[in-house]
């Protein structure tokens, strides 16, 4: 996925329309070290820096309701990658302001954009909502450049420095049902039976956990996936009880059969 978005970095760089000299360039993703020699002139964006985003960390899962079950996606993880911008002029005179001169439109290029637009998107990131944003930004990294290109073995050179952040699913999604799963007329009596999932705050489900329905004095246990049903329930309001071992009990209301948003997940 990492991939994907240097190539998405690329396809922005290589869009119509650019000043010519930036539409001329190559665009590569090099270590500028010592021995670094483009025989073409280059904007080489070079990926030194990985880590977790974790201002735009969130634990909230994401629910899609279709057909009367969930499809539960853990949020995903926020990744973000940093890449220092250089220019590698190649003949000309002044190579040093034709140097200048790229990184220029490279930074104008750039600032356009908050986000990724989907044309430029690349690979596994096509769709990807939300968009990967991007900033240029005052990378930790380069506290001291100088100190940062001795590392690399090179001279001092002028560059720019771009964060590009992901949204990387870690945990694949779960399907469960919550509402009806089907409706049972007795008599003039209409009942339904309902199903839900019981996990931890991390979204792990619990197993051989007791859920009671108080009000009509039912109980049921959770499985190996954490789901439960109830059967043979008229509509109405109840009151589920969930009891964690060694920990009080806690309590939801819901109402039978579901009503907009309302279901039977618990989260405890």
């Amino acid at each position: 996925m990492i991939r994907d978005l240097s190539q998405s970095l690329r396809a922005l760089l290589m869009q119509p329309g650019l000043p010519t000299d930036l539409a001329a360039s190559q665009i590569v993703f090099d270590r500028p070290v010592a021995q670094f020699n483009p025989q073409q002139t280059s904007i080489n964006l070079f990926l030194y820096d990985i880590r977790e985003n974790l201002d735009l960390r969130n634990n909230e899962p994401i629910i899609d309701r279709i057909n009367g079950q969930a499809i539960i996606r853990a949020a995903p993880k926020r990744l973000a990658c940093t890449y220092l911008i250089t220019a590698w002029v190649v003949g000309g005179t002044e190579v040093f302001l034709q140097e200048h001169d790229l990184l220029t439109q490279t930074f104008q290029v750039f600032s356009r954009y908050s986000t990724i637009p989907d044309p430029f998107l690349q690979g596994s990131l096509r769709g990807q909502k939300p968009l990967p944003p991007i900033a240029m930004t005052a990378a930790d990294g380069l506290k001291n450049p100088s100190e940062f290109w001795s590392a690399l073995g090179t001279p001092l050179r002028a560059s720019l420095t771009i964060t590009a952040t992901l949204s990387l699913t870690v945990i694949e999604p779960e399907t469960v049902p919550i509402a009806i799963s089907h409706r049972l007329q007795l008599g003039d009596e209409s009942t339904f039976q309902i199903g839900g999932k019981v996990t931890r705050a991390d979204n792990q489900p619990i197993s051989n956990i007791t859920i009671a329905l108080l009000e009509r004095n039912l109980t049921a246990s959770t499985d190996a996936e954490g789901v439960y049903r109830m059967a043979a329930l008229p509509s109405g309001t109840y009151t589920l009880q969930v009891r964690p071992p060694n920990s009080a009990a806690r309590t939801f209301p819901i109402t039978v059969p579901s009503v907009g948003s309302n279901n039977y997940n618990l989260r405890i």
